[in-house]
């Protein structure tokens, strides 16, 4: 028998409810940021951030509605097109047509509102990747497949570099992950790793002490292996790339980065050092996170975000506002969340029937998986400051309607699968 029901007896409630509880739950502590006791000020009054973001989510409730009308189809159809139009937008941006805001080139502006299109390519790449590697027989065991497949994310990632904005850049590393799933192999990924340890560890211990440590071990490693040769050269080699590695940090951070961007490397390494200039940010927030204790303060009684001590505290720094209004406990039940939210995605990923989906699937994953992991970090001081807003939670329209088109797509794409499932 073929069951007749409507779309939304099909799709997963599960997602959708986290959904709307972090939705809510973001648009809450928006407003206590901008609350002001002294004042009468209305939780939707278009004045404040909290009523701006009402309307944001007013148009995600819109967005959702378009993308369960569309047909399932439609997104592996036509994501080169999206691909293309999102690449389009994020060269005008930056010609005279952008806006620049905060060193980065990275908006559109239309009277009072703003659209930032490298929010949206994290979703067009996700379609074109997926698309791609469903397509055709793509074995990213071979060279030529692994640079032309790496295209797909190098060319929207430089764009977003020469915007500026080097945060929403480092977003695209997330589809490591999907290219891991498809078959890249751990080459790539252990020497990504290992570059990211040799890098922070030269940041903590002087370069000499590394290089030398290096010697010594590539030395004891070539006395072990004194009758392999091959492995002897493989030694020596690595020896020389990581020693090479070590070297080039300095010219990196003082050639290459930008003078913020070294200001918050050295806030990561010691915000001690300046805690009135560089350091102030992650201080500030560490400090606003431990005051909430065990139960926080209570909603609205937040003194470092009502004395305004946390810079961009309704954006990047919007978990410092959970951990001292709803201290542990509240940061806990948010992180339960989230992690709920990222593991049912991957579940349904690998439910999937369709390459495309289960593709796209994993791309929404490792994207909120990024956000989450980089935005928390670092607010706690674990990751140098980046600019990346925490999903759902962070003021703004584009972030908020990247990141529900992106779910709610695969939410689609899964409801078409129960749908195939039940002919």
């Amino acid at each position: 028998m073929r069951r007749q029901d409507s779309i939304w007896n099909r799709v997963d409630w599960l997602i959708i409810t986290v959904f709307f509880i972090l939705v809510i739950l973001g648009w809450l502590n928006i407003y206590a940021v901008v609350y002001d006791a002294e004042e009468s000020q209305n939780i939707f009054s278009l004045d404040l951030n909290s009523g701006k973001q009402l309307a944001f989510i007013a148009g995600s409730l819109i967005i959702i509605i378009a993308i369960m009308i569309l047909d399932s189809k439609f997104f592996e159809s036509f994501a080169y097109y999206i691909f293309a139009l999102i690449i389009v937008l994020l060269i005008l941006v930056l010609t005279p047509l952008g806006t620049e805001i905060a060193g980065n080139q990275s908006w559109f502006t239309i009277g009072s509102f703003r659209l930032q299109p490298s929010e949206f390519g994290k979703f067009a790449t996700a379609l074109a990747v997926a698309k791609y590697f469903s397509s055709r027989n793509v074995r990213l065991d071979r060279f030529t497949e692994q640079i032309k497949s790496s295209l797909f994310v190098l060319v929207p990632l430089s764009l977003i570099v020469l915007q500026g904005d080097v945060g929403t850049a480092m977003v695209f590393i997330s589809f490591i992950i999907v290219y891991y799933r498809e078959g890249l192999p751990s080459f790539y990924v252990i020497t990504g790793l290992s570059a990211a340890v040799i890098f922070i560890l030269t940041l903590l211990v002087d370069q000499l002490y590394l290089t030398i440590g290096v010697i010594m071990l590539a030395t004891i490693i070539i006395v072990i292996n004194n009758k392999r040769l091959k492995n002897i050269g493989i030694t020596i080699l690595v020896g020389v790339v990581v020693i090479g590695v070590i070297q080039s940090v300095d010219y990196v951070i003082s050639d290459v980065l930008k003078p913020h961007q070294q200001n918050r490397l050295k806030a990561l390494v010691n915000p001690d050092a300046d805690p009135l200039g560089y350091g102030w940010n992650v201080t500030q927030s560490k400090i606003a996170i431990g005051s909430g204790g065990t139960f926080g303060k209570g909603f609205l009684e937040g003194t470092q975000t009502k004395f305004d001590f946390v810079p961009e505290q309704s954006t990047d720094f919007i978990f410092c506002t959970i951990g001292e209004e709803h201290g542990w406990a509240g940061s806990f039940v948010l992180i339960v969340l989230f992690l709920v939210l990222m593991v049912r995605i991957i579940f349904l990923a690998e439910r999937q029937k369709s390459n495309f989906a289960r593709i796209y699937g994993y791309a929404v994953a490792g994207i909120f998986f990024f956000h989450f992991g980089i935005n928390i970090g670092m607010t706690i001081g674990l990751f140098p400051v980046a600019g990346i807003p925490l999903p759902f939670f962070s003021y703004g329209g584009s972030s908020l309607w990247s990141f529900t088109i992106l779910l709610f797509v695969l939410v689609k794409l899964d409801a078409h699968r129960m749908q195939v499932l039940t002919r």
